[in-house]
């Protein structure tokens, strides 16, 4: 039912919203593929992979519902790799070992439904028991797992600098009495005085031709050095009549444009939810 209610409330809001360019119109039924469809394929590979990873875990040597684990520590090592790896900008600490063990985790992910499929039809036999290799290639996935997921938690994105001079970084310079006997020097006369100097103009950001439109409208939002949330940026969208976007468009799609083009954007600190009155 509420995958039902989140369609026609998508349809409906496509109906009422201002069509954009024709080179940007983007199908309602192909933002629902998008949006409804990632997640649903998720779930299906997840379902699909689960029992050739949980026929390994048996052959391994743990108990059938224990063996259960196997999938689960497979699949949520894919995805927070792949997440890692796909947030973190290039040259941030832990990218390239996040980017490597994304390789892995999809490695091993894809050699555990073959390998298990040659024992059951057959091609291979576990009898009278498993090859020793598969037992200590399997037996050492976990705690390989846990090592690289805390490897990850331990090493943070660097955020920018916010250093602000201190009064101990400020000379402090004393004055002798000689100084304060020195008579001041003549003020010049106006005819003879400079020009006042005109401080530098600030530079300006050179326009970005972004793919989606919708990238303009939730761009001003990083002015003020913070990352904005999803809520922020949608109400962006629809304040620059764009209607109501979907949050995995929003994140997945907009703002992987705008930091694509900008990488340092990624880097600023997460803007703190703007608090809502009565």
């Amino acid at each position: 039912m509420k995958l039902h209610r989140r369609i026609w409330r998508r349809f409906r809001n496509r109906c009422t919203t201002p069509l954009a360019p024709s080179s940007a119109r983007i199908p309602w039924w192909a933002s629902l593929f998008t949006d409804a469809g990632r997640p649903i394929v998720t779930v299906l590979v997840m379902v699909m992979c689960a029992p050739g990873e949980h026929h390994l875990g048996v052959l391994a040597g743990w108990d059938t519902r224990l063996a259960w684990g196997m999938a689960s520590v497979l699949a949520a090592y894919a995805g927070i790799a792949a997440v890692v790896a796909s947030r973190r900008p290039k040259g941030a600490p832990g990218k390239t070992s996040a980017v490597v063990g994304a390789w892995l985790a999809l490695g091993a992910a894809m050699a555990a439904q073959p390998v298990s499929h040659l024992f059951v039809t057959g091609h291979w036999s576990a009898e009278p028991h498993a090859p020793a290799w598969l037992v200590v290639v399997v037996s050492c996935v976990p705690p390989l797992v846990l090592g690289h997921l805390l490897h990850l938690a331990a090493t943070p994105v660097a955020a920018p600098s916010t250093s602000v001079d201190t009064e101990q970084d400020t000379p402090v310079v004393e004055r002798t009495d000689e100084e304060t006997t020195t008579p001041a020097p003549a003020v010049p006369s106006a005819e003879a005085a400079p020009a006042p100097q005109l401080p530098p103009a600030e530079p300006v950001r050179p326009p970005i031709a972004y793919r989606d439109p919708r990238c303009a409208a939730i761009r001003p939002l990083y002015d003020g050095g913070t990352r904005p949330g999803t809520a922020a940026m949608r109400d962006a969208l629809e304040a620059a009549g764009y209607g109501r976007v979907g949050d995995s468009t929003i994140r997945g799609v907009i703002r992987a444009e705008v930091e694509e083009h900008e990488p340092q954007l990624a880097t600023y600190p997460p803007a703190l939810p703007a608090a809502h009155t009565a």
